[in-house]
């Protein structure tokens, strides 16, 4: 079971709204130890080489003070790079006389180290997507992509229309079969209407969102000129 709290992160930390594309936040229930429990969890993407370690731990800090639950902090890089030397996976941010340096850990993943093989197996829909990036020798690439959908297909009626869009921007950019066979894909899911309909559908809330703005400003307009007058 688990469920995105995106949405009220960012609405309760607004300020970090333009740092936080392409990051993912959600609870998950996992079993630590034997017990069943809810995590938060933090995914982090990259689409280059760079130390974020202070950044993780920022944000591990605020979504801790917004759900109180454990936090688990994950980085993902999808460059195409060969690394001469891994990136850190903790940072130090605390000292005491026992224990002296105390730091916080991460989970590092380079895709590109990963075999698409593998991270298509797995149930998860975010591993099935970073499969695209992965280390596809011996993969089929069309594969990949259907199974990709088939499991988009499974989780349409819980999956919000702006992960619908990403998934399929995501695919789109990544994948490496001819244009008229993932147009055939995603017509055989029905994804092609959804993400039309979709683009539509947001198309409108900004205009409507602009119209309404506009009006507040007309009238707030009004009302100033009108006190002027008097």
């Amino acid at each position: 079971m688990h469920w995105f709290i995106d949405k009220e992160f960012i609405s309760k930390y607004e300020a970090l709204k333009e740092s936080l594309k392409g990051d993912l936040f959600l609870i998950l229930e996992v079993e630590i130890n034997g017990v069943l429990q809810e995590v938060a969890i933090q995914i982090e993407h990259q689409s280059q080489r760079k130390d974020i370690a202070e950044r993780l731990f920022e944000y591990l800090c605020y979504v801790w003070l917004l759900k109180k639950k454990p936090v688990w902090s994950i980085v993902i890089y999808t460059d195409d790079a060969v690394w001469r030397k891994p990136v850190t996976d903790k940072f130090y941010y605390a000292f005491s006389a026992k224990q002296t340096q105390q730091y916080f850990h991460f989970d590092v993943i380079k895709i590109k180290n990963e075999k698409s093989s593998d991270l298509i197996k797995q149930h998860s829909l975010l591993c099935k997507l970073l499969a695209l990036k992965a280390n596809d020798t011996g993969s089929n690439p069309e594969t990949l992509i259907y199974e990709i959908y088939q499991a988009v297909d499974q989780l349409k009626g819980k999956l919000e229309d702006d992960r619908l869009l990403l998934i399929n921007q995501w695919v789109d950019s990544y994948k490496k079969i001819p244009v008229q066979r993932f147009k055939q894909i995603k017509q055989e899911f029905n994804m092609e209407y959804i993400e039309t309909t979709i683009t539509e559908h947001i198309r409108n809330q900004a205009f409507r969102e602009g119209e309404a703005k506009g009006e507040a400003r007309g009238e707030a307009r009004g009302e100033v000129r009108g006190e002027a007058k008097r």
